[in-house]
């Protein structure tokens, strides 16, 4: 737990980043660590709170106070095995997680939240530059053959965690190189893909045989898969992008924003022949439709290369600049957030829809029709939306990403043949509860992630891969020792 009065004598300090002006001219991660003296100290400002909120705060239960008080103490290789115990990618959820588990910190209720985010990466990348990360080979080898569809953080986390239980994993990527978002959807300057390929020689190491350029459905069928394998996992993501379909949607210059985060980032790993369809905003009046994560990663890409203006759009509501602690803690708050790449420079607007985009005359797009809304309760209580009267505008625009979420997995393909029933969203049903817990209505068949859950953060896959695993390990051995 660190030290009982140690919230009390200690300030509280975070992880600083490099100046605007210098990174925005590189792809590379500008956070500037803490010192290991100062890390320590931070350790030690976890509280004997009694109910440590943290662990239901964090997906995958991380067992924080635990690990604050070993770095506290020092003992940062004891800190690294708790670490691992409950998260097989720290060193991912350490730099791209928003850290839920701060937000139900007993400290966050006077907004000094132990740094929990900084620790845990600290934790793991002292792990690596120690060389205390090594692979976890199983003494035994169950002889049962386990396939897992996708390489994301979910199929990741079930894969390795099946290979060390003594299964044979073989994991089936569509793309040229393995990880899923985390390769090519989430960019380089956040997420350093050294990272990813030591994480996946350990996997090799551990047994875990790998496939790129194969998409199941396509290339090779489920059934086919069924025949191979004695378990198939369906960890593919939620890739069904949300569109927009207004007047002009098919106008050139208007591209999804998955589209424009992969041609970038596929640039910047050096994949040969990325430049065919690289999507520059160089020089461009770009507009980004959605506030989240994704959007701000637009942002962020395009003030790299160095666009003439970049406005981002959101259809919500402006959140307030800080929550009410009584009616939200420990919970996520919706409040103002404003992301490094937000910092870099954008404008923000919120309460905006988007009605055309419209033609310069040539087929590209020129600037959008927009229009401002607000947001009322009816008479049951729900939020209506309406326009309001008169505040048409137009937005210059070259450049638009359509960074509005996913609405669930691609049916065509692997989820058709294998015949699993959806829910209604869309998504591959399946409980995370009880003795069937990640299987699907097809016998043998499991899915986690994204694909299961919906869209969500890393952080959740990891857990529901990790889950999975077990479910997966009870299904062929009648028992399991997997961590649930």
């Amino acid at each position: 737990m660190g030290k009982p009065t140690g919230f009390m004598e200690y300030e509280r300090l975070d992880r600083s980043y490099a100046p605007v002006a210098d990174r925005i001219t590189h792809y590379h991660e500008f956070v500037i660590p803490l010192a290991e003296d100062q890390l320590q100290t931070q350790g030690a400002r976890c509280m004997d709170c009694g109910i440590p909120f943290c662990h239901q705060g964090c997906p995958v239960n991380n067992i924080i106070p635990e690990w604050n008080d070993l770095v506290y103490h020092g003992d940062w290789q004891m800190a690294l095995e708790v670490l691992h115990s409950t998260n097989n990618f720290p060193e991912v959820t350490g730099r791209i997680c928003p850290a839920p588990c701060q937000e139900s910190c007993t400290l966050n209720l006077q907004d000094q939240p132990v740094t929990i985010k900084t620790i845990e990466c600290a934790i793991v990348d002292k792990g690596w530059e120690q060389g205390w990360i090594k692979p976890l080979i199983p003494e035994h080898r169950t002889g049962k053959r386990v396939a897992v569809v996708g390489s994301g953080p979910a199929g990741l986390a079930c894969a390795q965690q099946l290979a060390r239980a003594g299964h044979d994993v073989v994991v089936y990527e569509k793309a040229d190189r393995i990880g899923g978002l985390l390769r090519y959807g989430i960019p380089d300057f956040k997420l350093e893909k050294t990272l990813l390929d030591r994480r996946i020689a350990q996997m090799r190491a551990e047994g875990v045989e790998f496939h790129v350029n194969t998409c199941v459905g396509k290339d090779i069928s489920v059934a086919d898969l069924q025949q191979e394998f004695d378990a198939l996992v369906l960890a593919g993501g939620s890739e069904e992008p949300r569109d927009l379909p207004v007047p002009g949607r098919d106008l050139d210059g208007v591209y999804f924003a998955m589209q424009f985060l992969t041609a970038n980032s596929k640039m910047v790993q050096g994949v040969p022949g990325a430049e065919k369809d690289f999507i520059s905003a160089e020089g461009k009046h770009v507009v980004v439709i959605g506030g989240g994560d994704t959007g701000s990663d637009c942002v962020g890409t395009s003030t790299r290369h160095g666009a003439a203006s970049i406005t981002q759009l959101e259809l919500m509501p402006k959140p307030p600049e800080k929550e009410v602690k009584e009616l939200t803690w420990p919970d996520w708050p919706n409040k103002m957030r404003t992301s490094t790449s937000q910092e870099e420079g954008c404008e923000r607007m919120w309460e905006v829809l988007t009605r055309e985009f419209i033609d310069d005359g040539n087929g590209h797009v020129k600037a959008l029709r927009c229009v401002k809304v607000q947001w009322d309760r009816d008479d049951a209580g729900n939020w209506q939306m309406s326009e309001v009267e008169g505040s048409e505008f137009e937005l210059k625009a070259d450049l638009v990403t359509l960074a509005m979420g996913f609405v669930h997995p691609v049916h065509e393909g692997m989820i058709e043949q294998a015949g699993v029933e959806l829910d209604p969203r869309g998504n591959v049903k399946g409980s995370t509860e009880g003795n069937d817990a990640y299987a699907t209505s097809a016998d043998g068949i499991f899915a986690a992630g994204d694909m299961r859950r919906g869209q969500s953060l890393v952080v959740w896959a990891i857990r529901e891969g990790r889950q999975c695993a077990r479910s997966v390990d009870v299904y062929l051995m009648g028992h399991s020792n997997l961590p649930r």
